[in-house]
């Protein structure tokens, strides 16, 4: 008798909460229908009829809001206006954990990499509002211990870019972080964890993809902790003699001097002795009619500003019979050539970051994030062909060129491509008149 009284009890005590929770609603929709009542009767509001009938109600502080609503803002004011204040601060208390990111991106319509540029869209810009966007990132991002491998210009692309910062994950085994309550991920667990490189994908323009994460000890620093970095510049071979641009291109390698083939900061940089491990110019597998694409490949521990687009422009008169291979060796002897020539840099669209290489990484990407990663650049190869088709076919509705009117084109490209030798062109200041004017100023 007494077991049938027990188990009644749970079924009686469930009932009576449902009762309660029955009368609170009651309660709540009886306050909600007065407090409705008293703002359709307010004076400070509006009311502003929707295209479904329904009706919503604009207070004077909204609207100010929205009337000043295109003026211009950084990105963290606008994650600030659509982040709660405590969501902002449960996120700060979730496990993170540090980790690099391999990136891609195709750099043509960006303001260079770093966000620090004024302008925009930089990648650096974008890849943060991904992270934003995802509730990826842990505080700002100062806060995330960002760093960046390369800080490649305008126009200039990646295939191996790496970054490293705080990520939100999954993983419960923590360790305290002094007296702060974030939890850090030590392990080097993959299994039950974010998948970065997915998530990220989803949120990113279509010119930027992730390639891969690692998990990275918490002294890795994307720049100082880079061993070396390998840049590719294409360019198409035809008229260019490419056996005298190697033989040119491997006075590079070594530790030399580069202050002639780059463009000083004599503010920041005092010293311009940088290291080339490799040089080589190799064949592509892409051809235009009889036209070859061919790529120099520049590897070194670290480059200078625009180093690599001076190096690639006087190559470049070296192959068009302009200069003479010793010229490199010219202005690598910076006691024979203290001021660098005045000379145009190579175009910045051939330029891309290769890769980035660290002892001990190792990128991985889950399957469903590698297929949807080989199925979007494909999708976009094919629609890069496709544009390339249309010009090829407008190429080929061209008419034709009168005999006439070609030998007088011809005569007039000749006269416009008068060389002067690079020893002969005028100079820019040197690193110590760059300092004495600056000292001077101080």
């Amino acid at each position: 008798m007494s077991m049938e009284v027990a188990d009644r009890d749970p079924i009686t005590n469930l009932q009576s909460l449902v009762d309660s929770l029955k009368h609170r609603v009651q309660e709540l929709e009886f306050v909600n229908a007065k407090l409705s009542s008293q703002l359709a009767n307010c004076c400070c509001h509006e009311k502003e009829k929707k295209p479904d009938g329904s009706v919503s109600f604009d207070s004077s502080v909204e609207k100010s809001r929205k009337a000043n609503s295109g003026s211009k803002k950084t990105t963290n004011e606008k994650v600030k206006e659509t982040v709660p204040g405590h969501i902002t601060r449960i996120m700060n208390h979730l496990p993170k954990r540090y980790v690099a990111l391999k990136v891609m991106y195709f750099g043509q319509r960006f303001y260079g990499f770093a966000s620090e540029a004024q302008m925009d869209p930089t990648i650096e810009s974008e890849i943060f509002k991904a992270l934003e966007k995802t509730r990826l990132l842990v505080g700002d991002k100062k806060e995330s211990q960002y760093s960046r491998c390369g800080r490649t210009d305008k126009g200039v692309s990646a295939v191996g870019q790496v970054i490293a910062l705080y990520l939100r994950s999954n993983l419960k085994e923590t360790c305290e972080n002094n007296e702060d309550s974030n939890k850090i991920v030590y392990n080097e667990q993959y299994e039950g964890e974010i998948d970065y490189v997915r998530v990220l994908n989803r949120a990113l323009p279509e010119d930027i993809r992730v390639f891969g994460w690692c998990p990275v000890p918490l002294d890795f620093n994307a720049r100082f902790s880079c061993l070396g970095r390998e840049y590719y510049y294409l360019f198409w071979g035809q008229n260019l003699n490419l056996l005298a641009m190697e033989s040119a291109g491997r006075k590079f390698v070594g530790e030399r001097d580069f202050r002639n083939f780059c463009k000083m900061d004599a503010l920041n940089v005092h010293s311009y002795r940088r290291k080339i491990t490799s040089f080589a110019v190799s064949p592509c597998d892409v051809r235009f009619d009889e036209n070859q694409l061919w790529a120099i490949k520049i590897k070194g521990s670290a480059f200078l500003w625009h180093q690599v687009r001076c190096m690639v422009a006087v190559l470049f008169l070296i192959g068009q019979g302009h200069e003479s291979p010793d010229v490199v060796d010219a202005l690598l002897d910076t006691s024979r050539t203290p001021r660098k020539p005045q000379y145009t840099m190579a175009p910045e669209i051939p330029l891309v970051l290769q890769s980035c290489e660290f002892e001990g990484l190792k990128f991985t990407c889950s399957s469903d994030a590698g297929q949807a990663l080989r199925v979007h650049l494909a999708k976009e190869c094919q629609s890069y062909h496709l544009q390339a088709a249309i010009f090829h076919e407008a190429l080929r509705s061209c008419l034709p060129i009168e005999k006439d009117q070609s030998s007088l084109e011809n005569r007039t490209i000749k006269k416009k491509c008068a060389h002067v030798p690079l020893v002969s062109r005028p100079t820019e200041p040197s690193y110590d008149e760059r300092r004495a004017k600056l000292n001077s100023k101080a």
